[in-house]
């Protein structure tokens, strides 16, 4: 039986295909304070430059592509089952070759409806006001704002109870309630940490490695380590 891999990543997973970290470190995103582009209250007061935001970032994404640590990761599947847990809205990891994928916080190339949050439609245009679902209601990035709740997180965490290795790559494990799910995992499995500037310490966990590189860089290697070991362990 295949070895369950379970991987978090964040927004330095996708760095290096061009698309921006999650905010600037005065706390703008994107020129813009997140709680007036990112909160179901900012939509409410000013809907034609929520919109506008994810517009941009939805032209930006369509025009970005996978980078190696997305390919990287996509290969493992040959020898390994793998669930990539993700708090980008990016579809990079898709278009990379990765088959299992959750999306905890959304996704920009899908719109829902604001009269019924379980209509949800592929959109890679523009969304602006006056796009309606078939009921008449005004559609809305399908993203996870500030304030909402995580729908999908109990299942996140149910597939990472069932993991053998957890890969961190590219998030700071700080916002909740993603950062919650390292605490789902199995005790004593191997934990590996990709981050050029980790956060965490390695004796916060007695089996963590920290690899102090960008994705691009650290995962390639962490990937060609692991399928060398499950290679070696097929022929003997």
């Amino acid at each position: 039986m295949k070895q369950k891999i379970v991987v978090l990543t964040g927004a330095g997973m996708s760095a290096d295909s061009g698309l921006k970290t999650f905010r600037d470190a005065d706390g703008l995103w994107e020129g813009h304070d997140v709680m007036s582009v990112a909160s179901p209250q900012g939509f409410a007061r000013d809907p034609g430059l929520v919109l506008e935001f994810y517009n941009q970032r939805r032209r930006q994404l369509l025009g970005a592509s996978p980078n190696k640590a997305h390919m990287a990761l996509a290969r493992l599947e040959a020898h390994f089952k793998v669930s990539v847990i993700t708090q980008n809205v990016d579809d990079l990891h898709e278009r990379a070759g990765s088959r299992q994928v959750l999306h905890l916080h959304g996704e920009l190339l899908k719109a829902r409806s604001t009269g019924n949050e379980n209509r949800v439609l592929e959109w890679k245009k523009d969304l602006v006001l006056g796009d309606t679902c078939e009921e008449g209601h005004q559609l809305r990035p399908h993203i996870v704002w500030f304030g909402e709740e995580v729908p999908l997180l109990p299942r996140a965490a149910e597939i990472t109870m069932e993991a053998d290795v957890l890969l961190i790559i590219g998030t700071s494990m700080q916002v909740y309630p993603a950062a919650s799910l390292v605490h789902y995992c199995p005790q004593g499995i191997p934990i590996y940490f990709v981050d050029p500037r980790p956060n965490i310490s390695a004796a916060a966990y007695n089996n963590l490695r920290i690899i102090r590189e960008k994705a691009a860089v650290g995962v390639p290697l962490l990937v060609q380590e692991l399928l060398s070991g499950a290679s070696a362990s097929q022929t003997t």
